[in-house]
């Protein structure tokens, strides 16, 4: 049985410039990505966004890699690629 490969999983809102600028900057340093529209999502899973943004409210863009979160954040392209190299997605 193959094992399914981890993908980082982006959870956002289409009206969210943030976001828009964070999946534009994946898209062009070629991480691939799940887009996971956050107004869809079931109660619990938006609890978890809510749990890892510090219990107030959802906040976008999430990120999630491998079981490791990183909160919603405001785009800036230095943090977000120390922060991806944190979670393990960035390739060498």
């Amino acid at each position: 049985m193959k094992e399914e490969a981890v993908m980082l999983k982006v959870y956002a809102a289409k009206w969210c410039p943030h976001c828009t600028k964070t999946i534009e900057h994946l898209k062009n340093h070629n991480i691939e990505f799940e887009y996971v529209e956050i107004e869809n999502q079931s109660e619990t899973t938006i609890q978890k966004i809510i749990d890892v943004n510090g219990g107030d409210d959802w906040v976008v863009p999430t990120l999630e890699f491998n079981g490791k979160w990183r909160e919603g954040k405001i785009y800036n392209e230095k943090e977000l690629n120390a922060d991806l190299d944190k979670l393990g997605c960035l390739r060498s």
